[in-house]
């Protein structure tokens, strides 16, 4: 391990990290809630915290080796969920212990929206804005952004690349250097939310909503400013907004700076992710539709329509937003569209869940099982695109997916022992694994009842999902700290 590198890399990013503290800062300071005092502390310890491990190892350089990559990744996240709890902790409103603040702030970072605060329609907008926020920047990933600047740093970026970025092919690059791969992603990033909040605007939010909800759509996070989240607006239009950047931002982005780059629609429709992607949104809007109809959920079908629509984008992509309330929803709609988000999004895009592309291996892996059995010795490579996929992607698919299993099994088991039902702890397993958000039973609205075991566990599970486990579990093995 190059120890002196890993602090010189993690100093940085706290460092960057402390930057997203001051508009929050001017934010209180403008509204004179006494917020200011909160976010000007938390400012003071974080800069200071990442200048203690910059300093003295700033003339470092070298080139990361991959586990110096996968530990930064781990102990940045690590370290930033602790980091980002220091406002939700020290300020008056709301109230909250050291374990709520942490989870508030796993929860926005990791992209999971799960929440344990009440009442956000009489929080400061400090607080609100600053939640939000942690969601975008959580949403690309603020290392993806440190790898955008890697050169200042004097160290090279692959390595963080690989162990931030989600997706089993993690090797392909946009543009020949992967510091101009990360800027691109990050202008894309920026520039669509930007469009999304002028969008919102338009439709009927105030700029404060517009700009908060940009960054939990394109981020997939799901945090709202109000207690009833999209429908808090009851907006047609608005809500057709959400989906649309809903659905963007959880397909590939590389397919989007194609799009741009070559100003051309040819790669979305030649993509079989994509299209498998949407087949899977059809196939659950239709199944979501009709059951609500046929049960006469809504009393209007445009309703049961809008609703059902809405409620399949946001919660098969993993994103968490809320028109109605689903888990009251009848038959087995509840649980077909907690089924949905364990696939997620695109690989390369702001989503959770597993990942649209290792279903899409996986089934095809099944498929040519059963061909095998009818024909022994024929060869059947496996097509992504009319291009053969290798057999180490192919295991590697199938090992994150037993993993994957093992994990929800294991850590809803672990749930059952904190105290909570089996409804309740397999369904918040699923939305935190996910990234999701929202779950069924107690967690259906939030998780303030969980316990603090629970939490905890919760928690862990929010960064397991994000990391896409291999991250993550790779540095908890003997093997990783062996010379």
């Amino acid at each position: 391990m190059q120890t002196r590198l890993i602090l010189k890399v993690l100093g940085f990013l706290l460092i960057i990290f402390s930057v997203s503290l001051l508009p929050p800062l001017l934010l209180g300071w403008y509204d004179k809630d006494g917020t200011h005092l909160v976010f000007l502390q938390s400012w003071l310890a974080v800069l200071t915290l990442g200048a203690l491990l910059w300093l003295p190892n700033r003339k470092k350089s070298d080139e990361l080796r991959i586990r110096d990559g996968f530990l930064i990744v781990v102990l940045f996240w690590l370290v930033l969920a602790l980091s980002g709890a220091l406002p939700f902790w020290l300020a008056k409103n709301p109230n909250m212990s050291v374990l709520e603040a942490v989870f508030e702030s796993m929860s926005g970072l990791t992209t999971t929206g799960a929440t344990v605060l009440t009442g956000l329609d009489h929080l400061p907008r400090s607080i609100l804005y600053y939640r939000q926020q942690l969601q975008w920047l959580g949403g690309m990933g603020i290392i993806v952004l440190a790898v955008a600047i890697a050169p200042v740093l004097g160290v090279g970026g692959m390595q963080l690349f690989r162990a931030e970025t989600p997706g089993p092919m993690k090797n392909n690059k946009l543009t020949p250097r992967i510091t101009e791969t990360a800027k691109a992603l990050w202008f894309i990033y920026l520039g669509l939310t930007v469009l999304c909040a002028g969008l919102y605007f338009a439709a009927g939010m105030d700029l404060f909503d517009a700009i908060g909800h940009s960054f939990s759509t394109l981020a997939i996070g799901g945090f709202s400013t109000h207690d009833a989240s999209i429908g808090y607006f009851n907006s047609p239009l608005i809500d057709s907004v959400a989906m649309l950047f809903m659905l963007i931002a959880g397909i590939n982005f590389s397919l989007h700076y194609l799009a741009i780059h070559r100003f051309s629609l040819r790669h979305y429709i030649a993509d079989s992710e994509v299209k498998a992607f949407l087949l899977i949104l059809a196939v659950l809007s239709t199944i979501t539709v009709s059951q609500l109809i046929y049960q006469g959920t809504f009393v209007d079908i445009s309703d049961s329509i809008r609703m059902g629509l809405f409620q399949v984008i946001s919660i098969a992509t993993t994103t968490g937003f809320t028109t109605s309330d689903f888990s009251y929803w009848p038959g087995l709609l509840p649980v077909l569209l907690i089924i949905g988000s364990f696939v997620g999004g695109c690989a390369g895009s702001t989503a959770g869940g597993m990942k649209v592309i290792r279903v899409e291996l996986l089934l095809r892996q099944g498929r040519r099982e059963i061909d095998r059995l009818l024909h022994p010795n024929a060869v059947l490579p496996i097509k992504l695109n009319k291009r053969p996929v290798p057999d180490n992607v192919i295991n590697a698919v199938w090992g994150f997916f037993a993993l994957y299993v093992i994990s929800f099994v294991s850590l809803g088991l672990l749930m059952m022992m904190s105290g909570s039902d089996i409804i309740t702890a397999f369904s918040a397993t699923a939305a935190c694994l996910n990234n999701l958000g929202p779950g069924l039973g107690d967690v259906a609205h939030n998780y303030q009842s969980i316990s603090d075991s629970g939490k905890w566990i919760l928690s862990f599970a929010m960064l397991l999902g994000r990391l896409e486990l291999f991250s993550l579990l790779v540095v908890l093995t003997p093997a990783f700290w062996k010379r």
